[in-house]
């Protein structure tokens, strides 16, 4: 008997430590509007997007897919979420999502990366 309680009781330790160790990592898949082919390397919409995307607290990652016209975020759940990240998307200028480009930010990109 004291070996079966002993085992139950390791085995919910066990459990209740497992639950708990749940990833705050996540991935997300936004949708934009880039209209240049050449926004990863722009010196300017490129740079900027490059440098305040990772001033979000909690974002680890992102590939921006031109092509596809989508955003890939990697992120910790734990200090940011996803509309954090939608509305720093907005602020630079870009669709994400729901969240529609901040008018300001979008005059600001250079003309190549508005739609003609």
């Amino acid at each position: 008997m004291k070996y079966l309680l002993f085992f139950l009781c390791v085995f919910f330790n066990l459990q209740t430590s497992n639950a708990q160790k749940k990833s705050t990592n996540q991935k997300a898949v936004i949708k934009t509007t880039i209209y240049c082919d050449h926004c990863n390397q722009c010196e300017t919409c490129g740079q900027n997007f490059q440098s305040n995307i990772y001033k979000i607290e909690g974002v680890k990652m992102y590939e921006l897919n031109a092509e596809d016209m989508t955003i890939t975020v990697y992120y910790n759940t734990k200090k940011t979420d996803l509309e954090t990240i939608k509305t720093a998307i907005s602020k630079l200028g870009y669709d994400a999502d729901e969240v529609k480009a901040d008018a300001v930010a979008y005059e600001n990109l250079d003309n190549c990366c508005k739609k003609a």
